[in-house]
């Protein structure tokens, strides 16, 4: 007989009277993280058919700090492809067009 552990993760999102998210707020169990503050999350999850999702973000998270949610989060969907799958160059190529995305977006380093 194996010993279950169950792990919480929990996201509180306050909204305003047109319930446009004002606060966003999480914890992980494991992870010794209680009530730390964020300005957006996007959630992922496989049911076997397909992927679906929750994105939200605060009123007050910037178009810039929007750009770089996005371009961090593609890359670190790409370091999990590589770690599930060891697909080196599927998960490089993803790492090669976000570096070149957030070039172009003015996120990114620039390239000399």
């Amino acid at each position: 007989m194996s010993d279950s552990h169950t792990s919480v993760i929990q996201i509180n999102v306050s909204t305003d009277e047109n319930k446009v998210p004002t606060s966003i707020r999480w914890s992980a169990s494991d992870a010794g993280i209680a009530n730390a503050e964020a300005k957006a999350f996007a959630l992922s999850v496989w049911n076997g058919d397909e992927a679906l999702s929750i994105d939200l973000w605060d009123k007050d998270m910037t178009v810039d700090e929007m750009k770089i949610f996005v371009c961090q989060s593609m890359m670190t969907l790409a370091d999990a492809l590589e770690r599930s799958t060891q697909d080196e160059r599927a998960s490089g190529a993803i790492r090669g067009f976000t570096t070149e995305l957030a070039e172009r977006i003015g996120v990114g380093p620039k390239s000399n």
